[in-house]
């Protein structure tokens, strides 16, 4: 007869339990998501749609020349506007941005460039709330669309997102463009963007007055002017990182409804490109979307915990029955990663596969975010993501 020490029998049992819970909660969070997928909405550009209101597309740069030919040229291709301005901000870029934009507009009367200096922001203010605050001030549409320079928008895409925003009575939505990535890290992080809030929030409540359940995504906000103005509009999220989801929240507390739709069949957005973009780019940001510190590394380690632990429990077990367990609590997770990559336009396959890899690297970055925001070493173009007060 074997006998097990009572150390290993108690392993074997933790062994258990922790992929018994993180399955449980990977189950869980798919039967969640499926849910919301019935519920989410997917405006569509089309060619029939017309809309009369004056429309104010409103786009901040600094130092986007690399890119934002695609994205000026997507805006002015669009259709359905029969009243719309564009209003751009080069925000003391230093690589010519304002000159390009010149040179691809050629002219165009709908478009205004302001040339903004690097002078050091405003007490109190962010540089993205403050360039987005600029914009509003200027803008003399019934609808505000504050579009970032990274977006390509499908030809119909404003006039459906304001059809969508009124249709629905809202004040704000977020369509959140497809997300393109094509490095390995853009490959493993940017399909959480759209995954992240499909899966966890609950869709009938995102629709309410409640500021708690909010999600919003700053590369495409279709906002009521009225209802942003006398909200406050950007200046009451002055200091925030994640300034898209408070605008939102700040809307809802005035008594405004708003929310996510999905935007996959819009717009399409490379964020980052390049690993170290990827990096730079969450360790700006990632420390404030739940607002303690607290908060962020229990959101890490339940990451951890849901998708990365039970696949790590499958591979090493000498137990079946964990291992049956760690192999559902995988397939749960991949399930619920593919799902929300079909419905949003992004690519489904192999990458799904990669979801506990994912987990554990938004999972680093939010700790790696946290680390360098207490050492106050965060800077994001050329600017420190600190508050002057």
């Amino acid at each position: 007869m074997v006998h097990y020490s009572a150390a290993l029998v108690g392993r074997v049992h933790a062994t258990k339990v922790l992929a018994q819970a993180g399955a449980g909660a990977s189950l869980a969070l798919l039967a969640h998501t499926i849910v919301n997928l019935t519920m989410v909405r997917s405006p569509r550009p089309d060619p029939s749609l017309r809309v009369s209101e004056r429309v104010s597309i409103l786009i901040p740069m600094r130092n986007e020349a690399h890119r934002l030919r695609p994205c000026l040229e997507s805006v002015l291709s669009q259709e359905g506007l029969d009243d719309v301005e564009i209003v751009i901000l080069d925000d003391g870029s230093h690589d010519g941005t304002g000159d390009l934009v010149r040179a691809i507009v050629a002219g165009d009367t709908r478009v205004r460039l302001i040339t903004g200096g690097d002078d050091p922001l405003p007490m109190g203010w962010l540089g993205k709330p403050w360039a987005c605050e600029r914009l509003g001030r200027e803008a003399t549409g019934e609808v505000l669309v504050f579009l970032d320079a990274d977006v390509v928008l499908e030809p119909g895409a404003v006039a459906a997102a304001m059809t969508e925003l009124r249709s629905r009575g809202h004040s704000l939505i977020s369509p959140y463009p497809a997300q393109d990535a094509l490095t390995w890290l853009e490959r493993l992080t940017q399909p959480m963007v759209s995954w992240s809030w499909i899966a966890t929030l609950p869709m009938p409540l995102s629709d309410t007055t409640q500021p708690m359940w909010s999600a919003a995504i700053g590369q495409f906000l279709v906002v009521d002017a009225q209802a942003y103005r006398a909200a406050g509009g950007h200046q009451p999220v002055a200091h925030f990182v994640v300034e898209d989801v408070e605008v939102l929240r700040n809307l809802k507390r005035h008594g405004h409804r708003g929310g996510p739709v999905n935007g996959g069949f819009l717009a399409r957005c490379r964020m980052y490109e390049s690993t170290h973009e990827v990096v730079a780019g969450y360790e700006k940001s990632l420390w404030s979307v739940f607002g303690s510190s607290a908060r962020e590394l229990a959101m890490a380690t339940a990451m951890v915990g849901i998708y990365v632990a039970p696949p790590v429990i499958a591979v090493t077990t000498r137990e079946p029955s964990i291992r049956r367990w760690g192999i559902v609590g995988y397939l749960a997770g991949v399930a619920g990663r593919a799902a929300v990559a079909r419905t949003t336009q992004e690519r489904v396959w192999p990458d799904a596969l990669a979801m506990p890899t994912s987990a554990a690297a938004f999972a680093a970055l939010t700790v790696r975010s946290m680390i360098r925001h207490r050492d106050g070493a965060l800077r994001w173009k050329g600017r420190e993501v600190t508050v002057r007060r």
